[in-house]
């Protein structure tokens, strides 16, 4: 069983930085890509990040390129979500998931919920204006 534990949410001014970790059990961390969901109120679940199991490739959803960056320490079971210049639409509940060991680099694939097969708990970020 695979468990994901995101932490490090919470409120922060419009411009400003936090640092989302997720940390996962089991001993094959490092072979399976890890992505970053989010879900803002009334609305359905969106990409955020993907990251490749060696960590060599990464993607984001247009609206956090350049403000936001995926990393991952195998070493620790972890990814980090890193987001700078944080904006109120920015405002959502943020989820990290496993992707699969083979990642099919394509947009339309890893950006689908359907590529990911188990999620974490969530952790709650607001950014306020």
């Amino acid at each position: 069983q695979v468990q994901l534990v995101e932490s490090g949410g919470g409120l922060v001014q419009a411009g400003g930085s936090l640092r989302l970790s997720c940390a996962a059990s089991g001993r094959t961390f490092s072979s399976y890509a890890m992505g970053w969901f989010r879900q803002a109120p009334g609305k359905e679940r969106e990409f955020v990040a993907v990251i490749s199991r060696s960590a060599n490739r990464t993607d984001y959803t247009a609206s956090v390129k350049g403000r936001f960056t995926i990393s991952r320490d195998n070493a620790k079971n972890t990814i980090d979500l890193q987001m700078n210049s944080l904006k109120p639409e920015d405002t959502a509940i943020y989820y990290c998931a496993r992707g699969p060991q083979f990642l099919i680099w394509r947009y339309s694939y890893y950006s689908s919920q359907t590529a990911y097969d188990y999620w974490g708990q969530g952790t709650q970020v607001t950014v306020s204006s």
